[in-house]
């Protein structure tokens, strides 16, 4: 296979996964706060869907910031789209769906930033004292955790492959 080819299928594969999480979340988000608005209630010892209008960011900080955090999500997606392209070459597939799966997130976050002037939350965890949160977060999450997975495992790999070459 042709690097031309390589490089090509992954930035196709990173923005059909980029889209496709976007437009999930965007479409999940809809249906539940539309169900929310429509009476649904749903609450047990693990969690609790409670609608929340979030003008801030994670962990509600920079409440009413909304220019800022708009500025911030777009510098965010830009440098994760600009960090893909540049390393077509040597990225795996799975960096390529984390990467396209925390850019889904922030894009879900900003579009509901531009559009509503706040985020729309509703998960709420009654376990532990813990911010209600919506699936754009969850992506973010779970985007960011895998990221710092892979990179920890490949810097031990790497540190392992440098003590065998040292013996």
């Amino acid at each position: 296979m042709s690097k031309s080819f390589e490089k090509t299928s992954k930035f196709i594969y990173f923005a059909v996964c980029y889209v496709f999480f976007i437009f999930t979340d965007l479409y999940l988000s809809n249906i539940m706060v539309e169900n929310l608005h429509n009476g649904l209630r749903i609450s047990n010892p693990v969690f609790s869907l409670n609608y929340v209008k979030n003008t801030g960011a994670a962990f509600s900080i920079l409440q009413n910031s909304r220019e800022l955090l708009i500025i911030l999500s777009v510098v965010a997606l830009v440098l994760l789209a600009l960090h893909v392209i540049n390393h077509l070459k040597s990225i795996s597939l799975k960096t390529c769906f984390f990467i396209a799966l925390l850019s889904g997130g922030i894009a879900g976050n900003l579009h509901e930033r531009i559009v509503y002037g706040f985020v729309r939350d509703y998960f709420q965890l009654n376990f532990i004292h813990f911010p209600v949160f919506n699936i754009s977060d969850i992506y973010i999450n779970v985007g960011v955790i895998a990221l710092i997975v892979m990179i920890l495992l490949k810097k031990n790999k790497n540190i392992s492959i440098k003590s065998l070459h040292n013996r």
